[in-house]
């Protein structure tokens, strides 16, 4: 099993609303890096920091899962989609997603802040300079670590 921190603007979908669904497609990604992650890396049962970025304090939401294994993401053939790509053939899609699902609350949220103030983390990815991947492999360390950090408030 592998351990991952998933990106998403609350404005556009959040972890309550995750909670809420149940679960949905990881689409509209459109960084190859971060593509390679869902189409040769993630499995289903992966674990999901949920992380809410652009906003307010940015940080930790949430814990989810993935579902399924990637599949080719349907706006990227979809003309009045902010995500198509015209470029992408049906026959050789570019863009992939997974299914994404909720797996449980933290007892608190845990802000970016508070992870850059963490020794145990300052490997961690999302805290780097210039780090911007929407999607970014975590270790099980760091993974339990911040698991701690929301668990413990």
């Amino acid at each position: 099993m592998k351990h991952w921190l998933m990106k998403s603007e609350p404005e556009e979908f959040s972890f309550e609303r995750l909670k809420k669904e149940g679960s949905t497609w990881w689409d509209g990604v459109r960084n190859y890096q971060a593509r390679n992650f869902m189409t040769k890396d993630m499995k289903p049962g992966d674990l999901v920091l949920f992380y809410h970025s652009n906003a307010e304090p940015p940080g930790v939401a949430g814990i989810a899962k993935i579902k399924s294994k990637a599949r080719p993401d349907a706006l990227q053939f979809d003309a009045k989609s902010d995500y198509f790509d015209p470029k992408s053939k049906k026959d050789n899609p570019t863009w992939h997603s997974v299914e994404v699902s909720y797996l449980e609350d933290l007892k608190s949220f845990v802000a970016l802040e508070d992870l850059k103030k963490n020794p145990n983390l300052k490997d961690m990815l999302v805290i780097q300079r210039g780090q911007r991947l929407s999607i970014q492999p975590v270790t099980p360390q760091e993974f339990n670590e911040v698991l701690k950090m929301g668990k413990a408030k």
